[in-house]
């Protein structure tokens, strides 16, 4: 199989912004076809790692861990061949989700988690993504083992930050990082400050379909 480098994947922003469409709207054949493909390619493992997440909020834990296992293995693929930033930050949160899928995992892939996170922040130390990497990690990891809401918050703060630079390749994540920052602050008490970068989310791209349920969720908690 032949493997694209991630570098020349960068080119793939009509694949990325097609791949977040079908992700808001939890479109799964969309998802599924847009991570088929011959090669080994950063965008496919993307599509995959939509894939499993769309499907495992949609209780479909099968399509969910076997779209998990292809973004894997796509990943490990890819940076074995040139180990960039992109894909090591994606590789870090599929690992993320494997260990929710299975705890028992979290001892060997929670190290390879903060390797992969140290090799992508040494090549791009303003990369927003790794950032949000970073922050989603914290943000489910006890503060006991260097986790916790502070960080997330401060991570994703910063991610955000960085999310302000120009961007003209692969550009995903920013209002989930102002989504991300909004659950840590619920976690705190923060709900004013949770509902405003939730809605901030929703500023960055109207139609992110987490941050709408997420104020939907809570405008009918208040309701009652």
């Amino acid at each position: 199989m032949m493997l694209i480098s991630p570098l020349s994947l960068a080119q793939s922003s009509s694949s990325i912004a097609a791949i977040d469409s079908a992700a808001n709207s939890m479109n799964l054949a969309g998802l599924t076809r847009l991570s088929q493909g011959t090669d080994a390619s950063y965008a496919t493992a993307y599509a995959n790692y939509r894939l499993a997440i769309s499907a495992n909020i949609l209780g479909q834990r099968n399509t969910a861990t076997q779209a998990l296992g292809l973004a894997q293995t796509q990943l490990e693929q890819i940076i074995s061949i040139e180990a960039a930033p992109e894909p090591l930050a994606l590789l870090a949160s599929v690992y993320g989700m494997q260990i929710a899928f299975d705890s028992s995992k979290g001892a060997t892939l929670g190290f390879k988690i903060s390797t992969l996170l140290t090799q992508a922040r040494a090549l791009a130390a303003d990369n927003p993504r790794v950032a949000l990497v970073a922050a989603i990690s914290a943000f489910n990891t006890p503060s006991l083992f260097g986790g916790g809401m502070d960080k997330a918050i401060s991570l994703s703060s910063q991610a955000i930050e960085y999310y302000a630079m120009p961007c003209d390749d692969i550009c995903w994540g920013h209002a989930e990082a102002y989504t991300w920052r909004g659950l840590a602050k619920q976690e705190q008490g923060d709900m004013t400050g949770a509902i405003a970068d939730w809605q901030q989310a929703l500023t960055v791209d109207a139609n992110y379909g987490w941050a709408q349920f997420l104020l939907s969720q809570h405008k009918q908690s208040a309701a009652n």
